[in-house]
């Protein structure tokens, strides 16, 4: 079930009447909540709603026994157990036919291949987000975060929560569990906030990522040697818009929704194409993750004390969360080392100002789109031949539309208008009556309908 779809607006509607209708219930509310989020979940295959609970209650087995030992050895025992079972099943699912490929065409390299026992399974929707909130709920406890331990029901709707269920953002425990242990008070609902998030949402996905993946990056990454050099750098910019549009807009109507039911996510993204490097980058790109490795996987591995051992493994596994391909070791790997290189170079260095800070901007935004090409092709070979492609200087555009090249520059554009937009249009909107509050989000809604290609494209980090 697609945010942008009839199905959603119909499912969300009847979700948020009962709901409120419960508001008096507190604990009925949020069994109706976790039942929502199931049926929701169910849309894709009711056979995964058992992994999500097995998944939730196991969790919450795990914490219980953490909380209650008062063995500090036997708690860091209980804690590596669960997170080995947790990233296991991760691995089972996600990775297990990938190291078994990886080891064939080695096996076939030396000459000595042999048929291996592949799996056939299919990929369950929004595992990764959900592994991770698992394990940030059990290192949580176990550092003392979290003051307790969930009720078996809010663990089942910490996890299984529909608007981050599939695509995040990552809500940590100690964020979200306290939020769920108290009433919601209709009164603190930050319902322009939210509907102005969900309709910037569904612009950037419907109208700006929709177009430039049918007019501009799939048809060049299907067939880079088609294309001139031209046409794979306004793909590689058009990716780098494409992507952040699409998860930006996910994350952004995923925290509107939570919000019209009473409960807050972290922001994801803090204009990410504007940052003036690589380590300010990814404190602006998908937030909920790059802090989720620095806090439990970067510190836990010793921080800065052996800081590019532990940089390139953060990396690495962070290219992995991503898909089990090469191009996303790859990707993880090449951030790693530019990071590195970044951490020396800027040791003992002046801050940047004036001219130094665009071109850092510059230099960085390019170093990130080109990183986008591994990260959006299907394999080694085709990024590499897009590459290659870049030398075929004198070939014309094919696809140098004006709507693609608008696209483009407003997707960069935004990136660089003032942080506080957002915040000025609530008090705009706020001064309108209530009717004409209505009749533009009515209005707003048929013209991005209006706007955006034919069917709606999944967000392309569903399959992550």
């Amino acid at each position: 079930m697609l945010f942008p779809t009839l199905n959603f607006g119909l499912f969300f509607l009847v979700v948020f009447s009962v709901a409120w209708a419960l508001v008096g219930h507190h604990r009925l509310r949020l069994a109706f909540l976790t039942a929502a989020s199931y049926l929701f979940y169910g849309f894709w295959d009711w056979r995964f709603c058992a992994l999500l609970a097995a998944s939730s209650l196991g969790n919450h087995l795990f914490g219980r026994l953490i909380f209650d030992s008062p063995d500090p050895q036997r708690r860091k025992t209980i804690l590596t157990v669960a997170i080995v079972l947790n990233l296991g099943c991760l691995a089972v699912f996600k990775y297990f036919n990938f190291f078994l490929e990886s080891l064939n065409e080695l096996l076939i390299l030396l000459g000595v291949g042999r048929d291996l026992p592949f799996l056939s399974v299919l990929l369950p929707v929004g595992i990764s987000f959900f592994t991770f909130h698992g394990i940030s709920y059990l290192v949580d406890l176990y550092r003392g975060t979290l003051d307790r331990p969930a009720s078996a029901l809010q663990m089942l709707l910490y996890i299984s929560f529909f608007p981050q269920l599939v695509a995040g953002p990552i809500v940590r425990a100690a964020h979200f569990l306290p939020q769920l242990r108290r009433p919601v008070d209709p009164a603190e609902i930050p319902a322009i906030r939210a509907f102005l998030l969900i309709l910037g949402g569904l612009f950037k996905k419907v109208v700006v990522a929709n177009i430039l993946a049918t007019e501009l990056v799939d048809p060049v990454f299907r067939d880079p040697q088609a294309f001139g050099a031209i046409d794979l750098m306004l793909a590689a910019y058009g990716y780098a818009v494409q992507i952040y549009c699409d998860f930006s807009a996910y994350t952004d109507i995923a925290i509107g929704v939570a919000a019209l039911f009473g409960y807050r996510f972290p922001q994801n993204f803090n204009q990410p194409y504007r940052a003036v490097g690589l380590r300010d980058f990814w404190r602006r790109w998908h937030i909920s993750l790059s802090s989720w490795l620095r806090d439990y996987l970067y510190i836990s591995l010793g921080g800065q004390d052996r800081r590019t051992r532990n940089l390139m493994i953060t990396m690495l596994l962070g290219g992995l969360w991503h898909g089990a391909a090469w191009t996303f070791v790859a990707w993880g790997l090449l951030h790693g080392a530019m990071l590195v290189v970044e951490h020396r170079a800027a040791q003992g260095r002046q801050p940047l100002a004036g001219w130094q800070r665009g071109a850092a901007v510059l230099v960085t935004f390019h170093l990130v789109c080109l990183t986008w090409i591994l990260f959006r092709a299907p394999d080694l070979g085709l990024a590499l031949d897009y590459l290659a492609g870049f030398a075929r200087l004198s070939q014309a555009s094919q696809v140098a539309q004006p709507m693609v090249l608008a696209l483009l520059a407003g997707g960069i554009g935004a990136h660089f208008l003032p942080a506080g937009r957002l915040d000025w249009l609530e008090r705009q909107v706020a001064t309108l009556p209530r009717t004409a509050q209505a009749a533009a989000l009515g209005a707003a809604i048929v013209l991005i309908d209006r706007l955006g290609p034919d069917g709606v494209a999944p967000f392309i980090y569903f399959r992550f």
